[in-house]
């Protein structure tokens, strides 16, 4: 086997079903040994939207996502994706192309030092030196991504370590040069070092499936929380995207969310876990749900800028944190009780402990739920039009309404997306996708690829900012070809409105934060798409509805709804 059918074999082991990359001579063997193994290759227009892609797996699957990119700038195009799976906790796999090693230094086309760019922002990194390391490094990647905190890994695997023995011994003969003393000592050379490069590859053991288990749950731990809760009149459990990454468990972790009896919020990729209308889980005035309790569980959350630095809860009120990681345990604010390991693991074995809620419970419970519901029903009273457009609750309040059981969300943007995540409900686990604490834009488009691929029954909507549209507007481009029939809808108010609204307000100016309402609908039919202009706020469900017919038809549409100005999040900037 050459090289890259090394790669291909380690992949296929760890049940790796998709690819990503935007091709590129470096790492082209990879590419054609994954296909002939039947991994499907998913080339993209961008490289980041290819390790968005492979992040959106990792989320929605459990096996660690990964992308190839070509060496340079291939590599470099990933970084944002990189710190996104960094802060978001997320096992991505990045196997960047490489300068041949004996070229290494030397100006080869593209060589840069790519280990000290991405050291920083992966859990681990390797560079491979010799063809039979090839398989073993990446088997540990596989480890490393998911051992304790998960995070991301990068693997370099140079051009000559990929190809074939006797080309690579063809074009290092090419190198040698002409006759003398010095063409015939270099011969030797570049001879002695291709024999180094694939010593012992005949030997290589086969590849196999690598684990990375969890932690035992401290039973103690357990015990101390369930008793804490026995004796608390308002507690309140916040769960975050933590405690759903073992996603072959999301059902029992539901059950026994659900089971715990005390009341819910849900954060991230935990949203969307207990359905849309739970009676346990709020989803509106969680400052002041925070203020009143008197025993607080966080999940899987740290208490960073989203709980106001460790401010959110008051210095009184005990906190039990589960986390992965010890840093975001006690991060700003020490815990009552701190538990380092899987929250999702933790939170059944809490409900196994605890046994039958305390009826002391129902009268907490139900006041939180009628604030929810008052709250639900404000925001049903407000006016469909908007100065300049559609008021963006109420769009958001139509696809909310449009939305199949199995549906799944993508969000990518700001101020359009924060009011989505108000009014839009996730039907069910593992049914919304957003970037995670980087605050990241231009996730769109791979999470979506990665969400028709993992789930290709499923109904997924992309829901764009105008401004993180930009970002990756020409992947429909990839939809098309790889012929992933998604629904994206942009609310286009021809602004960088979370900014704005806040710029304007403190300095007067809104420089930079003004956009155009641009055609977007036209620039998706040019890349092969369907596309809908959605003007007057009665039109909303009828052209939602056409909209999903097309998608439901094999081809991929977008709507591109003119918003108007809307001050329904005034104050919601949050650094």
């Amino acid at each position: 086997m050459n090289g890259g059918e090394i790669v291909a074999e380690v992949l296929a082991a760890q049940g790796v079903r998709f690819l990503f990359t935007l091709s590129g001579g470096h790492i082209a063997p990879i590419l054609v040994a994954c296909k002939r193994r039947g991994i499907r290759i998913i080339d993209t227009r961008h490289e980041v939207t290819a390790a968005f892609a492979a992040d959106g797996v990792s989320r929605l699957t459990g096996v660690p996502g990964v992308a190839a990119v070509t060496a340079g700038p291939g590599v470099t195009n990933t970084i944002t994706a990189v710190k996104n799976a960094q802060l978001a906790q997320s096992p991505l796999i990045v196997i960047g192309g490489a300068a041949a090693t004996v070229l290494k230094g030397r100006g080869a086309l593209q060589d840069i030092d790519q280990m000290a760019l991405f050291r920083p922002h992966v859990k681990w990194a390797a560079g491979v030196r010799k063809v039979r390391e090839l398989g073993p490094t990446l088997e540990r990647a596989f480890h490393e991504c998911r051992d304790g905190v998960p995070g991301p890994v990068f693997v370099e695997m140079p051009v000559d370590l990929l190809y074939g023995e006797d080309l690579v011994r063809e074009m290092y003969g090419g190198q040698a040069g002409g006759g003398g003393w010095r063409g015939r000592l270099l011969a030797r050379y570049l001879n002695w070092h291709v024999d180094r490069m694939f010593a012992g590859v005949d030997t290589l053991p086969p590849a196999r499936r690598v684990e990375a288990p969890d932690p035992p749950i401290d039973a103690g731990k357990v015990g101390r929380a369930a008793e804490r809760l026995r004796r608390s009149e308002r507690p309140l459990l916040l769960l975050g995207s933590q405690a759903v990454q073992r996603t072959e468990e999301v059902a029992e972790l539901a059950a026994a969310v659900g089971g715990l009896g005390l009341p819910v919020y849900l954060a991230s990729m935990a949203r969307g876990l207990l359905g849309p209308a739970h009676p346990l889980q709020m989803r509106h005035q969680r400052r002041a749900a925070l203020k009143a309790a008197d025993l607080v569980i966080l999940a899987g959350v740290p208490q960073d800028f989203r709980l106001e630095y460790g401010r959110a809860v008051p210095g009184r009120t005990p906190i039990i944190a589960i986390n992965r990681s010890r840093r975001d345990l006690r991060l700003n604010r020490r815990p009552a009780l701190a538990v380092v390991g899987d929250p999702g693991r933790f939170i059944r074995h809490l409900a196994e402990a605890l046994g039958e809620a305390p009826s002391s419970w129902a009268d907490w419970t139900e006041i939180l739920r009628q604030r929810d519901d008052d709250k639900e029903a404000e925001i049903a009273t407000r006016d469909a039009a908007a100065e300049g457009g559609i008021d963006p609750v109420h769009l958001c309040r139509q696809i909310d309404g449009a939305l199949s059981d199995d549906s799944l969300i993508v969000a990518d943007g700001g101020d359009f997306i924060g009011t989505a995540a108000y009014t839009v409900r996730p039907r069910g686990p593992l049914s919304w996708l957003d970037p995670g604490p980087f605050g990241t834009l231009g996730v769109g488009a791979g999470f979506a690829i990665a969400a028709k691929l993992c789930r290709p029954e499923a109904e997924v909507w992309l829901l764009y900012g105008d401004g993180s549209l930009g970002y990756s507007l020409a992947e429909f481009d990839s939809f098309v070809r790889h012929q992933l029939p998604i629904l994206a809808v942009v609310g286009n108010d021809a602004s960088w409105r979370q900014i704005a609204r806040e710029q304007v307000s403190l300095l007067g100016d809104d420089v930079g934060t003004v956009l155009r309402r641009s055609d977007y609908h036209g620039a998706v039919e040019g890349l092969g798409a369907r596309g809908f202009e959605l003007r007057r706020p009665e039109e909303t469900a009828q052209i939602l509805d056409i909209a999903k017919r097309a998608v439901a038809a094999g081809q991929p549409a977008l709507v591109n709804a003119h918003l108007g100005v809307s001050e329904f999040r005034q104050g919601s900037l949050s650094i």
